[in-house]
């Protein structure tokens, strides 16, 4: 048997950026759905995160890739449209409703009992409830504060939320309801079978086996190459079912191993993945991008060592609470601590800190319009700057 292709570090960035969309050619005009869906198509899903510190994060990854935006627009083809719906795959995410029957599985084991703890009991102890909070979603969409019987906290041992939210949370976890959005990201729940068209919900429904097989090749499809770890996070699959699933998909001849420089673990690659020349275009992306969200491989393949720093005590933060990382051609060259100003009109830089090889000047040239496109997107009128980090005295206008 002949040895595994080797990559070089950098073919295999090439190979991971293209995958995700950035070697795409830029809209010739206005951005449509057309756009959207290519990039949905690319990443086959977008995480959702409720904190706007910047903007919704499931809106970066299309302004990362496809430059300014109508934001409503992703929000009609998701919550009116319909063509997206909401689902637990790399934590709460917006997938193609198409692939709802590759979920179907989760949900079979969470009415088993195989989800959070908290759920299960709640379903187990307080059964007539949720039969209750079910009856009045068929009646029409709604909100958990619109139960007619929320029942506020009165107890620890199902945490800080209303019963009636955690019962409609478990009928999500179930596949009985979906979640539609409202204003300031509102969850509304409505029965699934009134989110997903009826054609996909009749179709067969794959066995636990076959779905996270397709998973695993989808999630090579996204990022063209990766290791074991890499492809069975993308969905989060379990780990033991991921590597037995992936020894089958490569047997199939649906991924196939290579060898990537540096790295200790063999790799995978998508048959049909791309090796472009190169990749140009400056962007910075939302921290839960596909590109950084698996921290070990953004190191891995980048050298970027990444971490969120939303939790982490404000005294012992090193780059700042909401930090974007910046996209420049092929590196990850720096880090923008963000916030949107709504009351200034500004986005707010409040620190800027270049990695180690950067060029700060050349980088704070070609960062300034990215910004000012960033802050229209967002909706603000202006780009205002702090005083912290090494990139920062480049970046503010002289």
């Amino acid at each position: 048997m002949s040895p595994p292709p080797r990559l070089s570090i950098r073919q295999a960035r090439r190979i991971a950026l293209a995958a995700q969309g950035f070697a795409d050619p830029a809209p010739a005009g206005r951005v449509d759905r057309r756009h959207l869906r290519r990039v949905m198509g690319r990443i086959k899903l977008l995480q959702l995160d409720s904190v706007p510190v910047v903007i919704r994060t499931q809106y970066l990854p299309a302004f990362s890739r496809l430059g300014c935006y109508d934001a409503s627009l992703l929000d009609r083809i998701a919550y009116r449209d319909d063509e997206w719906f909401e689902a637990w795959a790399h934590e709460a995410s917006l997938l193609p409703v198409d692939d709802e029957p590759l979920l179907r599985w989760q949900k079979q084991r969470a009415e088993q009992g195989d989800t959070w703890r908290h759920l299960v009991e709640v379903a187990q102890r307080e059964s007539g409830y949720v039969a209750e909070v079910l009856a009045q979603v068929k009646e029409r969409p709604l909100t958990a504060g619109e139960l007619t019987d929320p029942r506020r906290r009165q107890g620890e041992w199902w945490g800080s939320r209303s019963l009636g939210s955690v019962a409609l949370d478990w009928l999500f976890r179930i596949g009985a309801v979906g979640i539609r959005r409202r204003g300031n990201f509102t969850k509304e729940f409505d029965l699934l079978e009134r989110i997903v068209a009826p054609e996909v919900l009749a179709r067969p429904t794959p066995s636990a086996e076959e779905a996270q097989r397709e998973l695993l090749v989808r999630s090579g499809e996204a990022l063209g190459v990766g290791t074991a770890t890499d492809l069975i996070d993308y969905y989060r699959l379990g780990v033991r079912e991921g590597r037995a699933r992936l020894r089958e998909v490569v047997e199939e001849g649906r991924l196939h191993t290579v060898e990537v420089q540096g790295w200790t673990e063999p790799a995978y690659m998508h048959p049909e993945a791309k090796l472009p020349r190169s990749v140009s275009g400056l962007t910075v992306l939302s921290p839960f991008d596909p590109i950084v969200w698996n921290r070990p491989r953004a190191l891995r393949l980048w050298g970027f060592d990444y971490r969120i720093e939303i939790y982490v005590p404000a005294a012992k933060r090193v780059y700042g609470y909401y930090v974007l990382p910046v996209l420049d051609g092929e590196e990850l060259t720096a880090r923008l601590d963000l916030k949107t100003d709504r009351s200034a009109r500004a986005l707010h830089v409040q620190a800027a800190y270049a990695e180690p090889t950067t060029d700060r000047q050349q980088l704070a040239e070609r960062l300034r319009p990215h910004l000012q496109a960033l802050a229209r997107f967002v909706g603000v009128e202006a780009v205002s700057h702090g005083n912290r980090g090494d990139l920062m005295p480049a970046l503010k206008p002289s």
